[in-house]
């Protein structure tokens, strides 16, 4: 699994138009699922990510959780995460992803494995041309890699 975290005052994202995801203060992650990856690694991540304390206290430092603040999470799914760009020729390689089937179902798991820990979780639409659109606030982005 790739994914960018990323702290933002609010986000949302659009299909055709349409907004189908939005969200105040809180995390939008851009998650990129990985072929073989276990299920214990998203349920161990989806119970990670809500404690993770990158919120800033009355100090500004980083001593609170999304869940210390009351904030949202965005999920998009973003499989250009997994690109590979050192091959020979101009074009990205993805290999690493996950297929779509696999991709679209282990998301799903991690979504909901979200939503058991009592955080509003907005989505985009896996497989959609989608537009995302935030205020980074920090800004503050993670980046994860887990093999």
């Amino acid at each position: 699994m790739k994914m960018v975290i990323q702290r933002v005052k609010h986000a949302r994202v659009r299909v055709n138009g349409k907004v189908v995801g939005r969200i105040g203060q809180g995390l939008l992650l851009l998650v990129c699922i990985e072929k073989d990856d276990p299920p214990e690694i998203l349920k161990k991540w989806a119970h990670r990510i809500p404690v993770l304390r990158i919120f800033n206290d009355e100090e500004g430092k980083m001593n609170r959780s999304l869940l210390d603040v009351g904030g949202s999470l965005l999920v998009v799914s973003q499989f250009t995460l997994t690109a590979d760009l050192r091959e020979k020729g101009r074009r990205p390689s993805f290999f690493g992803a996950a297929p779509p089937e696999e991709a679209q179902r282990k998301l799903a798991y991690f979504v909901e494995e979200l939503k058991n820990q009592n955080i509003h979780v907005e989505e985009g639409i896996f497989g959609a041309m989608m537009e995302v659109e935030l205020v980074n606030d920090g800004p503050v982005t993670f980046m994860v890699s887990v093999p």
